[in-house]
């Protein structure tokens, strides 16, 4: 029975999809707190305002929308899935996937 175990860690690369996850945790992070602090704070600048991009909202009758807090989850998103996606090409992951004979 664990010698079923350790292979199939062994085949299907397990520790490696242990380590990505962990690591894409830590990118995330940096990636935020990039966004939080840099970008947002630039961008809340060139639109005229001191604060965060993130308070950014506009009020239609009782609702409030805002509107600078999902423009900072999108750059969010667009600059980690940037960095994730040339970092699966610099470490020439692309050869890793292809299919066993």
């Amino acid at each position: 029975m664990t010698k079923g175990f350790v292979r199939f860690i062994r085949e299907k690369g397990v520790v490696g999809l242990a380590i990505g996850f962990v690591l894409g945790g830590s990118v995330q992070k940096v990636v935020t707190a990039l966004v939080n602090d840099l970008i947002n704070p630039l961008i809340g600048l060139a639109l005229g305002r001191a604060e965060s991009l993130k308070s950014i909202s506009f009020t239609i009758g009782s609702a409030q929308f805002m509107i600078g807090d999902f423009v900072s989850v999108a750059i969010d998103f667009l600059i980690l899935a940037f960095v994730v996606y040339f970092g699966f090409r610099a470490l020439g992951l692309e050869r890793l996937d292809k299919p066993k004979s």
